[in-house]
């Protein structure tokens, strides 16, 4: 009998997910912190996004995600984590629930410069009940807002971890990453 290679060394395999809005940063998180290449499912920006999906002032943006972004990680000697990166173009917002059906918790990353975009993948989560903490990514460093004013702008309980990330940094990913699961045990030992 064959037996799952990740159970045979003792490996917990742990499927988390990173949400956020169009081009907030997701496939970088995800790319950052892979110890594999990076599965994307990239395609060119069409007319079709035109004045449905902008990217802020002067974005650059020439490629969106179509289904999904795919990475792993392992935190420690026994634990894998399998990061879904969803698509954050509205029109492909579908595949959400099939990228999250077994996710242990969620990373919704956020744009400071387009707040509103954060509010699909928020309203998600929390209709599932599924745990999640806000990433601030900063892009380039750059926190434009603090932890308390982006809580208040996006109305989450205290309960849900705000943090600041660079979504292009190794370090920063993986404390984010480790934040969530953190977060998705607190919740599951609380509701037990």
């Amino acid at each position: 009998m064959e037996s799952n290679h990740s159970e045979s060394r003792g490996l917990t395999p742990v499927k988390i997910v990173v949400a956020g809005g169009f081009g907030v940063g997701k496939t970088t998180f995800v790319g950052a912190i892979s110890e594999i290449e990076p599965i994307k499912s990239e395609a060119l920006i069409t007319q079709a996004s035109v004045g449905i999906d902008e990217l802020h002032p002067g974005g650059k943006k020439t490629e969106t995600t179509v289904a999904m972004d795919f990475g792993r990680i392992s935190l420690k000697h026994d634990l894998v984590l399998y990061l879904f990166g969803t698509p954050g173009q509205q029109r492909f917002h579908f595949m959400w629930n099939e990228l999250a059906r077994g996710a242990i918790g969620a990373v919704v990353l956020v744009d400071t410069r387009n707040i509103e975009a954060s509010f699909p993948a928020i309203d998600f989560f929390e209709a599932r009940e599924t745990p999640f903490i806000v990433a601030i990514n900063t892009f380039y460093g750059r926190a434009l807002h603090t932890v308390d004013e982006v809580r208040e702008a996006l109305q989450v309980d205290e309960g849900v971890p705000v943090i600041l990330c660079d979504a292009r940094e190794r370090s920063e990913v993986r404390r984010a990453l480790e934040e969530v699961v953190t977060h998705a045990l607190d919740r599951a030992l609380t509701n037990a």
